[in-house]
């Protein structure tokens, strides 16, 4: 009985692992269920500079390794650099991925440099309560302005660039013209009427949804979009693009250049101090970096630096104040020029340029102050610092005697006899003997 059941249950146990192992056999031969699409999403709320413009082709490429379906940028930007600019449209259109453009939150918006970014977008979306445009191309650096064959040859060559952008994409040409030539603007809903965008939608997820099937053209070729029911990736910007692009911020540049001058300033009139020279050193070296990519005037950053040499030389040469104002005006005026652009987020704004001028000038004169108040006192040492010095007679005085003067014994002389104890007072020092004189009681 016991070797009947032994037989069965062995038996049964094999019926089992069979079935299990067929079970396993075929679940091999079935298709696999389709992954769930996947977006990387940036977000850029800042000016287009060469930090932004690098992070945004950065990411780009980085979705295209990663596998991702695609690149949403979620753009807020006031505008920025052109080459910046040009090197994120090159990215987009030469892109191995679809890039959409997605201009949001509600009251963001993608203008001068921003029109361009959205119009080479694949996909090209904004948020309600959002606008395009004022795309016209302004004069930077040197002067900050042009004459009117300059500008008409910059305004023709921006048109031509833009036109060329939404005709590949076949948005709508004269519009973008507008924006260029006339600085025109318009809300979302406008855009959407005038064929310059895809889309209005009131959040990613509904993008998303309007763009599933859309039909792409990428470098390679053509491309159906599959956005339904998509898993985001949202990405953070690393922290050597948040410090390039915290650098590229005319206020963070403006101050760094004012520290790193300040300290080197301290560090030269005194000598050995070291630290003031090495945060000098590195602001000052940050400063110039950041300066590489704003539109920079040099004749602001020689105004600034002809104001630290005449707060020198008012140490050297009283000008009874002269000099000082003089540095004052001309840091107030090299202040004003160092950013010289009409986009305010490429420009150092009022309230950190008058408090930063105000500083600094109390600074620079308050370290005048104290090194003129140090030449004109009274020297400690030597035979000037003897000077009106009081002291004992510890001996009778008169052509020859001792003093007690600070703990020291002198030979003294004097004009008249004193008396030994008497309290007595320095005239000058003749060959190291001290001519003094009685103090009356």
């Amino acid at each position: 009985m016991k070797r009947t059941l032994s037989r069965r249950t062995i038996r049964a146990a094999a019926v089992t692992a069979a079935v299990l192992i067929g079970v396993l056999l075929s679940g091999q031969n079935l298709p696999a269920a389709d992954k769930a699409p996947v977006f990387d999403v940036i977000t850029v709320s800042a000016a287009i500079t060469p930090p932004i413009a690098e992070y945004i082709v950065q990411s780009i490429g980085e979705a295209a390794k990663s596998g991702a379906e695609g690149l949403i940028l979620r753009l807020d930007t006031p505008g920025g650099l052109d080459l910046a600019m040009r090197d994120i449209a090159k990215g987009i259109l030469n892109a191995p991925v679809p890039v959409i453009v997605y201009v949001a939150p509600s009251g963001a918006r993608a203008a001068s440099a921003g029109v361009i970014i959205t119009v080479a977008a694949h996909i090209a979306a904004m948020a309600p309560g959002t606008n395009i445009g004022a795309a016209h191309p302004v004069a930077l650096g040197i002067g900050g302005s042009m004459d009117k064959t300059m500008s008409r040859k910059v305004e023709n060559d921006a048109v031509a660039y833009v036109r060329g952008i939404a005709k590949k994409r076949a948005r709508n040409e004269d519009w973008v013209e507008k924006a260029v030539r006339k600085s025109e603007s318009i809300t979302a809903e406008e855009a959407l009427r005038l064929k310059v965008i895809d889309f209005v939608a009131t959040d990613l997820n509904r993008l998303l949804e309007q763009a599933d099937g859309r039909e792409v053209s990428l470098a390679a070729g053509k491309k159906v979009l599959k956005t339904k029911g998509a898993i985001l990736n949202e990405k953070i910007m690393g922290t050597r693009h948040k410090v390039l692009s915290a650098l590229s911020d005319p206020n963070i540049a403006y101050i760094l250049l004012l520290i790193g001058l300040a300290g080197l300033y301290f560090e030269f009139s005194n000598p050995g101090v070291i630290l003031p020279g090495v945060i000098g050193g590195i602001s000052l070296i940050m400063a110039f970096f950041a300066m590489q990519t704003l539109p920079v005037n040099y004749a602001g950053i020689a105004l600034i630096l002809f104001s630290i040499i005449l707060f020198i030389a008012e140490i050297k040469v009283v000008s009874h104040g002269i000099l000082t104002v003089g540095g004052i005006v001309s840091l107030v005026i090299g202040s004003l020029m160092l950013f010289q652009a009409p986009d305010p987020s490429l420009r150092v704004s009022w309230g950190v340029l008058i408090p930063a001028v105000t500083i600094t000038s109390l600074f620079f004169i308050a370290v005048i102050a104290i090194a003129l108040k140090a030449q004109l006192r009274p020297r400690q040492g030597g035979q000037e610092g003897m000077r009106g010095e009081e002291g004992l007679a510890i001996t009778d005085i008169h052509e020859d005697g001792k003093v007690l003067i600070h703990g020291e014994h002198w030979n003294a002389i004097s004009d008249v006899p004193v008396t030994q104890g008497s309290k007595i007072r320095v005239i000058r020092v003749e060959h190291l003997k001290v001519r003094i004189e009685p103090i009356e009681k």
